[in-house]
């Protein structure tokens, strides 16, 4: 595992609901290729002081980006188009315990494999619910459910079919992704043109280490207290857990998780796994010796675990989001 992943690990395992402890440099969040705005004007619930974009260069290499942005002031997509588009979609969803997030190892690294195979891609920059939003445990959630409805509402000027788009969602935007597949109908924030009368239902979720429970004692304490604050009760816990939400209308998800990961218990995909089964939805969980947390595609090919991509891709082709 590289060291930046180590670093994650440390961060996100003291993270507190407040802010990101380690000093950030203000910079442009990402440069280069079409971004979306999610919202005309200034996002719902915006604090009379935005928060500050800022962009913390993990890397020490040059020629290797491992970016994590705060401050997401203004929430985007930012577009990913492959040379050889097959109609398929894909909204990223990086992670980072609701307190910053991972943009290239959870974005712009799966945009690269996923276009590769001709998926248009669309990285969610989402609000940080701890950075002064109203309502915050449904700030990420409305960005997400607002993305997915952009996407579809303006499938063809991408070369997308609105019926096969999926989310693909790592750690917290794990959680974030299943919350979208579990709770796509749910209203939690007032439309604002013709895009929001579209489904933000994903087609196939796709879900790598997620956090799932914020009710169970294997949850994630740092992502649930950053999403839903200080003043939690067990009904907030239970309410905001993906496993509970699970339904009729819920669409098949993918699972991958590592044995050993030290952060995000792998309880949290079996928990999911569990609540599909018994609601006898469609899903795939694949259980790994080893791998750790905040893996990516940066495993190295000698491990098991790194396979989860073609494990994927082939779940996708099965249940038709990918081309046969």
């Amino acid at each position: 595992m590289s060291g930046g992943t180590i670093d994650r690990r440390t961060l996100l395992g003291g993270l507190a609901a407040a802010t990101v402890a380690a000093p950030l440099s203000a910079q442009p969040a990402v440069a280069g290729g079409e971004v979306i705005a999610l919202w005309p004007g200034r996002a719902p619930g915006a604090p009379a002081k935005l928060p500050v974009p800022r962009t913390e260069q993990r890397s020490s290499d040059p020629a290797f980006n491992d970016r994590w942005l705060t401050g997401i002031d203004r929430p985007t997509l930012s577009v990913r188009r492959p040379a050889n588009p097959n109609g398929a979609a894909m909204m990223l969803v990086p992670g980072g315990g609701y307190g910053f997030l991972s943009w290239d190892n959870e974005g712009e690294e799966q945009a690269r494999w996923l276009t590769a195979l001709g998926v248009t891609c669309f990285i969610l920059s989402y609000r940080l619910p701890a950075e002064g939003w109203a309502r915050r445990d449904t700030v990420p959630l409305a960005d997400a459910q607002r993305g997915l409805r952009l996407i579809r509402a303006g499938a063809a000027n991408y070369g997308v079919d609105p019926r096969r788009i999926g989310v693909l969602g790592f750690s917290a935007g794990g959680h974030l992704a299943g919350s979208l597949a579990t709770r796509a109908d749910e209203q939690v924030y007032a439309p604002v043109d013709a895009a929001d009368r579209v489904s933000a239902r994903p087609d196939l979720a796709a879900l790598i280490y997620p956090v799932v429970s914020f009710a169970a004692p294997f949850t994630h304490v740092g992502s649930r207290d950053n999403l839903i604050g200080p003043q939690q009760s067990q009904a907030d816990r239970t309410r905001l857990s993906v496993e509970t939400r699970v339904t009729a209308a819920t669409p098949p998800i993918f699972l991958a998780h590592a044995s050993d990961d030290g952060l995000v218990p792998i309880a949290n995909s079996l928990a999911l796994y569990g609540a599909m089964i018994a609601a006898g939805r469609e899903g795939e969980l694949h259980c790994f010796d080893k791998g750790g947390h905040g893996f990516g595609v940066r495993l190295a090919k000698s491990l098991p675990a790194s396979a989860w991509p073609t494990l994927f891709a082939a779940y996708a082709r099965e249940k038709g989001l990918l081309p046969a």
